[in-house]
C-alpha cells in the first residue's frame, strides 16, 4: 500500500492493483487557501474506487466524473447528499449524453451506518459531525479509515447545545471503531480550532487502533503536526504521520 497526500483531505491510495481516491478537489475553490497538488494519471485499466464524503467545495469537485471518460473500471461512492449536485443537466455539461448512462451505473450513494460491498472491497459509513459521511474501506486484511468531516469540532461562540451534541456525536461514531484494526486512518486537525484543535485527534488515538495516522484538513499549516507529536507519548508519537507539502508520498507499507 503507498498512500500519497494530494492537498487538504485528499489522498490518494495504491493499493496492490487499486487505486482508491479520497475527496479530490482542484485546490481553488476554497476560499483563501489555494493548493497545487495533482493527480497523475494512472494506466487506463487501473481499477479506481473514488470516494467523496460530502459535497462541500473543498471536499468534492465534479471534475473527478470526467474520470470516466479514461478508466472504464471506475467507481464512484458518495455520501447521498451529492446526488442532489448531479442532476441530468450538471452531468450534460461535463459528459456525452452516450457516457451519461455508464456513469450513473457506476456511482454509489451512502448514507451513515451503511454498508457497500464492490468486488472484494467493503465500504461501511459513519455519520459525520459537519456533513454526509466518513468511510471504513475494508480490502483482504486490511482497513483505511477516512474521517471527511467528521470530527469533535469545538467552536468558541457556539452554543454550549451544539457543542456538546459535537462532542457526544464524535465519541458515538469513533467507538463505532474499536473493535477495527485499522493499518491508515485519515483524521481532521484543523488549527483553526485554535486551543481546541487536537481534541478530537486525541480521542482518536486513546480509543482506535491504528498503525498510521495521517492528520488533514489543515489548511497548509503543517508545522502543527511536529508541535502536536511533541505533546504525545513516544508511543502515541510514533503513530502519527508527518507531511509537508503537496503530492507527497507520505507512506509506503
Amino acid at each position: 500500500m503507498k498512500v500519497t497526500y494530494i492537498h487538504h483531505s485528499a489522498f490518494y491510495v495504491e493499493w496492490n492493483k487499486k487505486v482508491l481516491v479520497f475527496d479530490y478537489y482542484d485546490g481553488k475553490s476554497s476560499g483563501d487557501c489555494i493548493y497545487y497538488g495533482e493527480m497523475p494519471e494512472f494506466p487506463e485499466d487501473t481499477e479506481m474506487y473514488v470516494f467523496s464524503s460530502h459535497g462541500h467545495r473543498d471536499h468534492f469537485d465534479m471534475e473527478v466524473l470526467k474520470w470516466s471518460c479514461r478508466y472504464p473500471n471506475i467507481h464512484y461512492i458518495f455520501a447521498k447528499e451529492i446526488k442532489k449536485k448531479l442532476g441530468n443537466s450538471a452531468l450534460q455539461r461535463l459528459l456525452p449524453n452516450s457516457d451519461i448512462a455508464k456513469l450513473k451505473e457506476n456511482i454509489h450513494y451512502m448514507k451513515p451506518q451503511e454498508n457497500l460491498v464492490l468486488g472484494d472491497i467493503k465500504i461501511e459509513t459513519l455519520e459525520s459531525t459537519d456533513s454526509g459521511v466518513a468511510f471504513v474501506v475494508t480490502y483482504g486484511e486490511q482497513t483505511i479509515y477516512h474521517a471527511g468531516d467528521l470530527n469533535w469540532w469545538h467552536w468558541e461562540g457556539e452554543t454550549e447545545e451544539d457543542n456538546q451534541y459535537q462532542e457526544h456525536t464524535y465519541k458515538e461514531q469513533v467507538n463505532c471503531l474499536k473493535d477495527k484494526h485499522i493499518q491508515v486512518a485519515f483524521v481532521v486537525l484543523d488549527p483553526r480550532q485554535s486551543k481546541d484543535m487536537t481534541i478530537g485527534m486525541d480521542y482518536f488515538l486513546e480509543q482506535v487502533k491504528a498503525d498510521y495516522v495521517i492528520p488533514m484538513h489543515m489548511w497548509k499549516q503543517y508545522e502543527w503536526i511536529r508541535q502536536y507529536k511533541d505533546t504525545l507519548p513516544e508511543e502515541k508519537a510514533a503513530h502519527v504521520i508527518e507531511i509537508s507539502h503537496e503530492n507527497q508520498e507520505c507512506l509506503q507499507i
